[in-house]
């Protein structure tokens, strides 16, 4: 199953917190999209494997992708080496995507910047034929960029609008039920947890990156190359 847009992400939720929105405007706009979940998520202090990849697809539905995969790699131990990288460059050749969106590559989640690391590098090698070892035809994704999500010191390259997918947005974070439901949290109180005010902090962002293009909620990203624009006078973007 090909895709235009994929979502490579650490655990179940990741994809739904930082580009949930990003993926129901693409579907609506007519793309294939496509989720690839680098691990289950199975050393996380709520839930277990089974219960958050059947949350993954309740997810998976609200949000209108073509496909969901997990990669099955070790939650917690992510690390850009040459099986993780290999087995998540099998995958990109199979779906051969157009965009990949990966995590910011600094965070407090070392999964998740390790994650970013993989998701480009794999990125990269699917593109060589004479690869050793790896399965499928070459192919590589024409831009590879990254979720501004969680870290509030990250100045945005661009933000997408979500404002009229926010609630279902909102449904998909929430059908992780293991998680963000509070009569799960830990009783003893001596872990700090901050899925506690994750979906709400998240929302609050969406209103940050929103006010930054003038709409109500928004997704942002950062690219590190420089951006084509074909149109001055038509820029969106107010500057004043």
């Amino acid at each position: 199953m090909k895709v235009d847009l994929l979502v490579i992400a650490a655990h179940p939720d990741d994809a739904e917190l930082t580009s949930g929105g990003t993926l129901l405007k693409a579907a609506a706009d007519g793309y294939k999209t496509g989720i690839l979940d680098l691990t289950r998520g199975e050393t996380g202090t709520r839930g277990t494997p089974e219960i958050r990849e059947k949350e993954a697809q309740a997810a998976a539905k609200l949000l209108n992708v073509t496909v969901r995969r997990n990669a099955g790699l070790p939650d917690a131990r992510l690390a850009a080496n040459e099986e993780q990288k290999r087995r998540v460059a099998e995958i990109i050749r199979e779906l051969e995507p157009h965009t990949v969106i990966v995590p910011y590559w600094e965070g407090r989640h070392p999964d998740h910047y390790h994650a970013a690391h993989i998701g480009y590098e794999a990125s990269f090698l699917a593109g060589l034929k004479n690869y050793p070892g790896m399965q499928g035809a070459a192919h590589r994704p024409h831009k590879v960029i990254y979720a501004a999500a969680y870290e509030e010191f990250v100045h945005p390259t661009f933000a997408v609008d979500i404002t009229p997918y926010y609630e279902q947005r909102k449904l998909a974070i929430l059908a992780y039920e293991s998680q963000f439901n509070p009569a799960s949290k830990v009783p003893d109180g001596k872990i700090k947890i901050p899925l506690d005010a994750l979906e709400e902090r998240m929302s609050i962002q969406a209103l940050h990156f929103g006010r930054m293009i003038g709409v109500k909620y928004a997704e942002a990203y950062v690219v590190k190359e420089t951006l084509q624009i074909d149109d001055v006078v038509k820029m969106p973007v107010s500057s004043m």
